[in-house]
C-alpha cells in the first residue's frame, strides 16, 4: 500500500517557475514506478513525466525541457520542477504510483488528492 500526498501548487504568472513535491508513505516506495498526472477542465487526465526507481524518465512532449522530474527514495519524496510555465500548463496535478518497471501511462492505482496549478496570462 502506497499513500501520496502533494504539495507546492499555486498561482503564477506565465513564464514563472513551480515546484511541485509528493510525499509517500509506505515501506515499497523504492519499488514503484512514480508519476506526475494533470488535468484540466473538461480535458483527460494526462500523464505529464514519470520516473522509475533508478532514475530512468518519460516525459510528455509537450513539457520536455521545461519540466523536470526527480525522486529522493531515501526520503519517499518525488518533484517536479517546472520552468517556463505556460497558460496551457494550468490543471490540477497528481502524484501517483504502480508497481512496475515502466514509467509510461498504463497501470498506475495509488492516487494522491491533488493540487492546483495555475498559470496566468
Amino acid at each position: 500500500q502506497v499513500q501520496l500526498v502533494e504539495s507546492g501548487g499555486g498561482l503564477v504568472p506565465a513564464g514563472g517557475s513551480l515546484r511541485l513535491s509528493c510525499a509517500a508513505s509506505g515501506p515499497t516506495f523504492k519499488d514503484v514506478v512514480m508519476a506526475w498526472w494533470r488535468q484540466a477542465p473538461e480535458k483527460k487526465r494526462e500523464l505529464v513525466a514519470g520516473i522509475t526507481s533508478s532514475g530512468n524518465t518519460n516525459y510528455a512532449d509537450s513539457v520536455k525541457g521545461r519540466f523536470t522530474i526527480s525522486r529522493d527514495n531515501a526520503k519517499n519524496m518525488m518533484y517536479l520542477q517546472m520552468d517556463s510555465l505556460k497558460p496551457g500548463d494550468t490543471a490540477v496535478y497528481y502524484c501517483a504510483a504502480k508497481f512496475g518497471f515502466y514509467p509510461d501511462e498504463r497501470g498506475y492505482n495509488y492516487w494522491g488528492q491533488g493540487t492546483q496549478v495555475t498559470v496566468s496570462s
